[in-house]
């Protein structure tokens, strides 16, 4: 009876053995199950990476290069657009006079600034071109940036010369009386043009784009290049 039993137990364990899977089986079943995983991630960050983003600003989808054109800087030097070549320009005509447009926009400009971070706004230029160069000297332009961001740039120049250069942004802007408080006021498109690294229009953003849009949108640019 016991050399039944250890039989038994014998062959028992014999196919349960051979039932079993073995070592190298389940290490071949991980690291298959493991490529799966890791091969439908990797198509999740392609389709994310490669997949249309919506921009809260207007894109261009045939991006131009902006023509060059050289101005006074509120530093008082001549300043090039392509001196700026390698950052992203927001480029927005105004003037310090402005009794709500421009500040408004500067001061979107500014929390955009906020929320983007040091890091990248050393690859961003906020560019203040002004619409009334009669008024708006260099040290008039330097003395009003400073109260939004002291990085901000502001640019004039002759009567013709911004004419030229506005033209080729298509900012549109004309003068006109205002009360005896204000003075003359000016009239003139309120829109941010995104000139990118390489000097390419890329980006509008309309009047009115919160400062996260204006990140966000400025933030994707930024990790592309």
């Amino acid at each position: 009876m016991t050399k039944l039993d250890t039989t038994a137990d014998i062959s028992a364990d014999t196919t349960a053995a051979a039932q079993a899977p073995s070592g190298p089986f389940i290490s071949r079943l991980t690291l298959w199950t493991a490529g799966i995983f890791l091969g439908v991630a990797l198509l999740a960050l392609g389709a994310w990476w490669f997949a249309p983003r919506e921009f809260h600003g207007v894109l261009l989808q045939s991006p131009r290069v902006a023509e060059d054109f050289t101005l006074t800087a509120s530093t008082g030097e001549p300043l090039a657009l392509s001196d700026l070549r390698g950052k992203y320009v927001l480029l927005y005509f105004g003037y310090t006079f402005c009794p709500d447009v421009c500040p408004t926009t500067l001061t979107d400009l500014k929390g955009m600034a906020q929320l983007l971070g040091p890091e990248q706004m050393k690859r961003v230029q906020v560019v203040f071109v002004t619409v009334d160069p009669e008024r708006d000297t260099a040290e008039q332009l330097a003395s009003y940036l400073k109260y939004f961001d002291p990085s901000f740039v502001g640019l004039t120049g002759t009567v013709d010369e911004i004419n030229a250069v506005a033209s080729r942004f298509g900012v549109y802007f004309e003068r006109h009386e205002g009360s005896a408080a204000t003075g003359y006021l000016v009239d003139h498109t309120s829109a941010i043009t995104i000139i990118d690294a390489k000097g390419y229009v890329r980006l509008v953003f309309p009047h009115g784009t919160t400062p996260a849009d204006m990140a966000a949108d400025l933030a994707y640019l930024l990790r592309r290049g």
